[in-house]
């Protein structure tokens, strides 16, 4: 499996991690926002309307209404990367990631705009008399590129798993038992159930779980985030600060965080940021498609609500929670993880300035240290070995290595710094920093909650990760629908909950590997098709604001 593991990290080294997949993203939000006049800016307003309903028609063909399709493509994107996600990207690249995060969404209204639009002009009817929709519906329809179509359906079936299921609920799981002792298959049982009756009844119930937990979810996680900002009000101001001051020079090292360069900070600012909010990646205009409309750009205005609720809201929010805690900075004890774990050659002292600058440029990419490969001798828990361990991008400390009957003693290998666990069942714990969810419940317990904050973060991330796997269940379904036509979604939806429930209690460290891929297989059709059918996207703006302008100087002359 690690093998296998490790061949995906390389695949996706090309595609989703690469700079060019990171330029083409922003690139195509670019294009739109200029060619278009800053819609997400222009329309914004506009958008609010039609999500309350002022221009709603008793004639329009759907099954959902305005504010259920937004919130149930909400509830698809608002999940662990607004509160995992955006403490993974601070940790990675510092607190310009977070400028980077949002400067995606802001790109991000006007390519979900376009997105939502295009899928929602060429949607269908399926077998059984439900709205079709998405991205591979233009392909089909509008492009005459069916194999377009079908490389995008499976990457949709694919990250249906991959982003919607089964890393949601491992996180899920994890947390209620880290808070609550809870254990994950009783976790991953009760909540397989919920989701199975949920999404058998279709994207009716779906869209009204959808209308009811979005709102609530939101307000819940906002007070908390809140809370900790305002419990360290003295740190706002630096924080909002280096967000802005370290765009052009990088992060410096501070505390336990030994730096970053400002290429990282931009790459993993705006790859978090897809993952957050998913502009671009062709996931929301399906639940959009099934909205009530009488014509698609009016969906396509309300889809400009999504990456700004999502990302300028709820992942700014939970940044600046995150910096302005200072907890990203601190070290913690911890069990560290092989993936974040590197055994250096030689041995270096943070409180040596010469040192940490050695190590902040290695962090930066500027400069080059060895890694050790040989033994590492322990002795009751300690290792003996002068040398440095490096865990989570930062110096580790009071390193203990333990065996399930007490303290370990013996000798471990380590090839090019990864120490080799197999037939060694060995824990390696220490200070070091953190990163994703852990850091947030830091950062959380450093409000007027104390300890019990990281029960918003739980709660939250519950909240969160199952509404996305709920919606991402619709969007695997509309996928299906379009391979093999209705006949396959029972199945599809059988195999969803039972690899939901597995993967509660198993390891999914490939499926969020195979997740990215998956999300740039879908990113990268879904960006060539809207570029594809530009002139036809500003042609059926046109027309709508043409029949728009017409209808209101009617309606206001008959009054």
């Amino acid at each position: 499996m690690q093998q296998l593991n490790d061949i995906l990290v390389t695949i996706d080294s090309y595609i989703g991690s690469a700079n060019w997949f990171v330029y083409f993203l922003l690139g195509t939000g670019i294009f739109f926002t200029f060619y278009l006049k800053f819609p997400q800016v222009r329309f914004f307003r506009h958008a609010i309307r039609i999500v309350r309903g002022k221009y709603d028609k008793s004639t329009d063909i759907g099954d959902t209404s305005h504010f259920q399709a937004l919130s149930t493509a909400l509830s698809g994107t608002v999940g662990t990367g607004n509160i995992a996600g955006v403490a993974l990207a601070i940790h990675l690249g510092g607190p310009a990631a977070l400028f980077w995060m949002l400067m995606t969404a802001f790109l991000g209204m006007t390519t979900k705009f376009v997105e939502v639009t295009l899928s929602h002009k060429y949607r269908e009817k399926d077998a059984k008399g439900h709205i079709a929709g998405g991205p591979m519906y233009y392909m089909k329809n509008a492009l005459n590129l069916r194999w377009l179509a079908v490389l995008f359906a499976i990457a949709t079936v694919l990250s249906s798993f991959g982003t919607g299921s089964l890393p949601q609920v491992n996180s899920i799981a994890n947390a209620m038992y880290s808070s609550f002792g809870l254990d994950q298959i009783i976790t991953g049982g009760i909540l397989t159930v919920i989701l199975g009756f949920i999404i058998i009844g279709g994207i009716k119930r779906i869209a009204q779980v959808s209308e009811m937990l979005v709102p609530f979810m939101a307000i819940f996680y906002f007070i908390g985030a809140i809370s900790v900002i305002v419990y360290n009000i003295e740190n706002l101001i630096p924080a909002l600060a280096s967000v802005g001051g370290d765009l052009f020079t990088g992060s410096a090292a501070t505390g336990g965080f030994l730096g970053a360069s400002v290429s990282f900070a931009f790459n993993r600012g705006v790859n978090r940021g897809l993952f957050s909010n998913e502009a671009g990646q062709g996931s929301a205009p399906i639940a959009h498609a099934a909205a009530k409309a009488h014509e698609p750009v009016s969906e396509g205005m309300v889809a400009i609500l999504e990456p700004f609720i999502d990302t300028i809201i709820i992942c700014l929010l939970t940044g600046l929670a995150v910096l302005s805690s200072g907890a990203w900075t601190t070290k913690f004890q911890n069990d560290f993880q092989n993936t974040d774990l590197f055994v250096l050659d030689a041995k270096y002292d943070e409180t040596n300035a010469r040192d940490k600058e050695k190590l902040s440029n290695f962090m930066k990419g500027k400069e080059t240290i060895g890694y050790f490969s040989g033994e590492l001798d322990i002795s009751v828990g300690e290792i003996t070995n002068d040398l440095t361990i490096l865990h989570a991008r930062s110096v580790a400390e009071e390193v203990l290595v333990s065996e399930p009957n007490g303290k370990f003693t013996g000798k471990l290998k380590v090839m090019n710094g990864k120490i080799e666990r197999e037939g060694n069942p060995v824990t390696i714990s220490g200070k070091s920093l953190l990163h994703s969810a852990p850091l947030t419940n830091e950062a959380f317990k450093r409000s007027p909650f104390g300890e019990y904050g990281k029960y918003i973060v739980t709660i939250g991330l519950l909240l969160f990760a199952f509404s996305t796997a709920i919606s991402w269940s619709y969007y695997g379904d509309r996928a299906i629908t379009y391979l093999f036509g209705a006949k396959g979604v029972m199945y599809y939806h059988i195999v969803y909950v039972i690899a939901f429930f597995l993967a509660s209690f198993t390891d999914t460290t490939i499926i969020w590997t195979l997740s990215g891929i998956t999300i740039a297989l879908m990113t990268i059709p879904n960006l060539v098709g809207i570029l594809l059918l530009h002139k036809d996207m500003k042609a059926t703006l046109r027309e709508y604001w043409i029949e728009f302008n017409k209808e209101h100087r009617d309606k206001k002359f008959h009054e």
